[in-house]
């Protein structure tokens, strides 16, 4: 695993107008990152509109942009939710192989407190 050091762009998913996802545009959103400077790529994450997308679209999203990127940048892929067993479940059965880490968003919608929030991270960082 390599140390994510400098700037890290969290990639937006561009959609066509059917609401499908635009994998040109995703691609040259990709290569304009890396042709400038960027020094890792956040997959997925909160900006992307993860939580809109369906399991098959998440995936093809993850697909095309670990081949685009060609291992030339780091990856860190966004995987999280309100629900830690799911949240876990995600970590455990996704190929991880292609990303330098994780990035899990807090729970957002039952907002726990400082104690629910250590579990709930304490939990994920069980995982694999």
């Amino acid at each position: 695993m390599s140390i994510l050091k400098g700037v890290g762009v969290a990639l937006v998913t561009p959609f066509n107008e059917d609401l499908s996802v635009d994998f040109d545009s995703l691609t040259k959103l990709v290569e304009y990152n890396i042709e400038n400077g960027t020094n890792y790529l956040v997959v997925l994450g909160t900006t992307a509109e993860a939580a809109t997308l369906s399991d098959e679209e998440k995936k093809q999203v993850i697909e095309h942009i670990i081949k685009v990127n060609n291992k030339r940048l780091p990856l860190v892929l966004g995987i999280g939710g309100n629900n830690t067993l799911e949240v876990k479940k995600q970590i455990e059965e996704t190929d991880l192989s292609a990303f330098d880490a994780v990035l899990s968003v807090s729970p957002y919608y039952n907002k726990p407190n400082q104690e629910g929030l250590y579990q709930h991270y304490k939990m994920l960082a069980s995982t694999g």
